[in-house]
This record gives structure tokens, sequence and C-alpha cells, in this order.
């Protein structure tokens, strides 16, 4: 029978810093992935970590402290964040980074100038510095593994960072293009594809390799104590015998049944790895752990795009842009279409107690042509149309309000009211309604050669043609999961230590709440707990170094 002292469940992030962690500890590890590629959700991600108070902030002369950062999250928290779960991320965070930067090829640098996500809260770093990212990493480095690390389908170019976008730029500049064809030319890749390339090659370089295609079922445990995990290859089981396990399986939202029990409002499309079922939830379930934040998801708007390979689109960047709002059934705006993501889920949860619906699904994102010429639209523009001529079928589209109210089945008055309100408002520099371009996150997306101003995300909607798209409840990942302690160790019904059991990532109940602290505000998490369960599990272990 094989044996480890420690198996790691999941090669995302999370699972591979547990894994070098408790390598580097004194443990002999075993990781197994579930899918053929490894990598998870984090490899499709933008591959930052939120970690307040950090190195490289503090070298950009930024000012930060625990305390800033322990103040901002609690602020949120609406009695959802754990304070001794939130102090343990912000004090371990800065510890994690240096360690990985000291014992594996992971490097960090600053998105200088990126806000929280709420930086009107107290603590927030309104001027940036708390998201880290990767740089490119040569995939030649992997080896054999170059080709098993999976790739997103909704990021169009791997060969980038996010502070080379327009959305870490004040005025967009292309990379320079010598950079970039060297880039291609010597695969070195940025995103999530740096983060997960850089922390595989750190399990390498220790004869940690990934057993993938490999599905775990169940958690041997005896006399409340983990002592095994039977995992099945192509239809067969066997049981490796360990006493840490370590899950670090993702989340549950592509299981039809667990999303319909749990989860707090409709998600009507995942964006992540198919292989998040949660695995991870029902071994947890029947060894006896106590559960919490099921009902919350990293919320993510989407858009269904025909034209592109998997036929959805992230929805992060038009809406904030000026010209464009959001409407529901009822004709009217909801909500304030500039807010970050997550915050955007809770506006499509709002229930219409009369119809026992949800109020504002189904919604659209309506803008006029001039707006697609500009700004585009899913990848396509409109420079050269003339009228609707050339518009994209998939875009529903009218000439005048009237009509596309009609397409739409939404009162045609209602609309034109509710387009004619947001005009005047625009006129008059503010947003009475939702605060639109109140917010510095608001100014920091929209038009970048506008950032900072009011006009980088208010703007009026001109003459027709009109263009309208369906906009769906999507998620990033589910956030709830096995209660945890500090260590991440999984807790029973009894709220004590599971002795063996550990959750990290979006396998655990996410010490984030409700929230989302800034970019990589789940990453961030994930890895720093990650790195305290493979520190404590390795304890148990007769080589253990510390």
């Amino acid at each position: 029978m094989e044996e480890y002292d420690i198996v790691v469940l999941g090669t995302g992030a999370a699972g591979l810093t547990a894994a070098i962690t408790a390598h580097e500890c004194g443990a002999r590890v075993s990781i197994i992935e579930k899918s053929e590629l490894v990598g998870g959700t984090s490899a499709w991600s933008g591959g930052q970590i939120w970690i307040p108070n950090n190195r490289q902030m503090a070298e950009l002369g930024k000012i930060d402290s625990a305390e800033a950062a322990f103040t901002y999250l609690m602020s949120m928290s609406n009695g959802l964040i754990d304070p001794v779960m939130a102090r343990a991320f912000i004090e371990t965070g800065p510890e994690m980074v240096a360690f990985m930067e000291q014992r594996s090829p992971v490097r960090f640098i600053s998105v200088p100038d990126f806000p929280d996500y709420h930086p009107e809260q107290p603590g927030a770093s309104r001027e940036g510095g708390r998201t880290l990212e990767c740089p490119p990493f040569p995939y030649g480095e992997l080896g054999g593994w170059k080709d098993k690390v999976t790739v997103s389908p909704y990021w169009p170019d791997n060969y980038i960072t996010v502070g080379e976008t327009t959305l870490c730029q004040a005025v967009p500049q292309p990379l320079d293009m010598d950079l970039r064809q060297h880039r291609i030319d010597n695969d070195e890749r940025g995103l999530g594809q740096a983060l997960v390339g850089r922390l595989l090659r750190g399990c390498l370089d220790r004869g940690i390799e990934p057993v993938v295609s490999t599905r775990a079922v169940e958690l041997v445990m005896t006399d409340g104590a983990v002592s095994g995990v039977v995992v099945e290859t192509q239809g067969e089981h066997r049981t490796i015998s360990t006493r840490n396990v370590i899950l670090a399986t993702g989340g549950f939202e592509n299981d039809t049944q667990l999303v319909r029990s749990f989860l707090r409002g409709p998600l009507n499309i995942s964006v992540s790895v198919p292989t998040n079922t949660g695995d991870g939830l029902r071994m947890c379930m029947r060894a006896g752990a106590m559960l919490g934040n099921m009902r919350e998801a990293w919320w993510m708007p989407v858009v269904e795009v025909p034209t592109t390979p998997v036929g959805i689109q992230l929805f992060t960047a038009e809406r904030t842009f000026p010209g464009s709002i959001m409407i529901n059934r009822a004709g009217k705006r909801f909500t304030n279409e500039a807010a970050n993501y997550n915050a955007f889920g809770a506006a499509f949860h709002v229930q219409d107690t009369g119809s026992c619906s949800f109020a504002n699904l189904p919604c659209w994102v309506i803008f006029n042509v001039d707006f697609y010429r500009k700004y585009g639209f899913a990848g396509g523009y409109g420079d050269t149309l003339e009228g609707t001529a050339g518009i994209p079928d998939w875009l529903m589209s009218a000439d005048t309000l009237a009509e596309l109210s009609e397409r739409l089945g939404i009162p045609a008055d209602a609309l034109e009211e509710t387009v004619a309100t947001w005009n005047r408002n625009v006129a008059a520099g503010h947003d009475p309604d939702f605060h639109r371009g109140a917010s510095y996150y608001d100014r920091w997306w929209g038009d970048p050669n506008l950032r900072g101003k009011v006009e980088a995300t208010l703007g009026a909607i001109g003459e027709g043609p009109y263009i309208a798209v369906e906009v769906k409840s999507g998620a990033l990942g589910t956030k709830g999961g096995p209660l945890t302690d500090i260590d991440a160790q999984v807790l029973s019904v009894d709220m004590e230590p599971m002795t063996g059991l550990y959750a990290v990532g979006n396998t655990m109940a996410s010490p984030m709440g409700m929230t989302y602290g800034g970019g990589g505000g789940t990453l961030g998490p994930a890895m720093v707990f990650a790195y305290r369960a493979g520190r404590h599990a390795a304890t148990r272990s007769d080589r253990a170094k510390i």
C-alpha cells in the first residue's frame, strides 16, 4: 500500500502551496489531481494574490499595516468574517510570500496602483499595493509538464501580466512587440499560468509529481482521525495510507444539487474548471464536518458570446464604460454598473416578493452604436457600421428604444424614461440613484483615458441604433465548505479539530465571508491558509523539521 505523511488533493495554487510547504517542513508528500491537467481554476485566473502589508508595497513607499487591513475586512463583515481567521490571514500573508520566494521559483511583483475593491471603506488601500502577481514564467522549465497545465478559455492572451493591461495603466500602452514576441518564442506565460507554473516547478524540484486523472472518493477515518484516503483511477479504487489529508479540490459550483441546496441566489453559469463538483465538501460532510459560508460564491456577471471558444465571457469592463447602463425586466436601472464583480452579484439576488421571483433577472446591458464603435463589445467593434447593418446577429439591436423594448418584452415608456433620467444625471455630473462614479474604484475602471474622473464611467446614451445584451449571474467559484481553525484544520460539528484533516482554497469555508478585498482576494487567502495547513500537517510527521 502507498504511504505518505501528507496527501494533498488538488493542484491549484492552494494545493501546490501546501505541498511545497509541507515538504520544506520535512514531510513526505503526494499530490493527487482529478483532471488530466493540473492547475485548476488558479491556472485560469489572473494569478493575483491580495496580501496586505506586503514587502513589495513597502518598497514602493506605500504605507500599510496589519491593523488597517483588519479594520478594512471587518468593516465589510456583516457578521460573516471571523476576526481570529482574519487576523491569521493578515499576519501570515507577508510570511507566506517570503517563504515561497525564498524556497521556490515563485516571485511576486506589486501591481502598484490597483486599488482595493471598496476603497472608501475604513482601512482600505486606495492607492494600491496589496495586490501582487508573478512575472512571466518560461514554461520550457517545466520539461514534460509544460503541456499539462490547464489553459483558460477566457483569457485570450497568456503572454501578459495584469500590470501590463489597461486595467492597471492610466492610459493603455500596447506591450512592446519585441518583448511580446520574445515571450511567445520562449513560451513565457503570465497571469495564472505564471503562478501555477512557478508553483508546479517548485513541486517538481522536490520530486513531487502530481498524480493526474485520479479522483479522491472517500476519507479513511480511524478513531476520529485520518488514516488514509480512497482514490479512483480509470474505475479502479485503491487506498493510500496517510495521517494527513489536505483538501484543495475547489468548490461545488459545477454540481447542480449542491448549488440548489446551498447558494443564496441563482447561479446561471460557472466559469471555473468543470472538475469543481464538491468532492472535498462531500467527503467532509460524510466525516462529520461543520460547514460555513455555504450561501456565498465569488460572484461574476457573465454574458453568452457565441463567437468565443466556450460561448461565455466574463463581464467586467463594458458595463463600466461611459454610455452603457443595465436594466431589469421592468426597464429600470437596478444597481451601480461599475461596482466590483463580486459585489455586483448581490444585485441578482434581490427578490420581488410579489411575484416570488428575482427582481433583476433577466437583465440586459444597453448601449448605442456610437458606444460599440468606440469601445466594442466582447472583442467585436463597429467602426464601419452604418445603422444596424453589420451588427452581429447575436447582439440584439433596434433603431429606437421603443423597438428595442418590444424585442426585450419590457415597457417602452419605462426604458425611455430610464435613459432620459440617466442622461440628465450624466449632464449634472452625478448618479443620485446608485452613485456610479462616486467611488474611486468606479473611476479606476471605465475609460482608461479618463481615469480618475467621473467621466471615466458616466456617459450619456445618445441616438440609436441601440444594442442590448443579456447578462447572467455567474461565479468564479463557491466560498462555502468545512469550517476550519487558523491552521486550516477541519472542525467537526462539535467544533473540535478533526485530526489530520485540512481544507484550503475554495474547499474551505472562506474566511472572507461575503466580501472580496481586492484583486487576488481569492488566491491570497487560499495560499496563506495552504501554507499554514502544510506547515501544521508536517508537524505530525516523524521527519518534521519544525
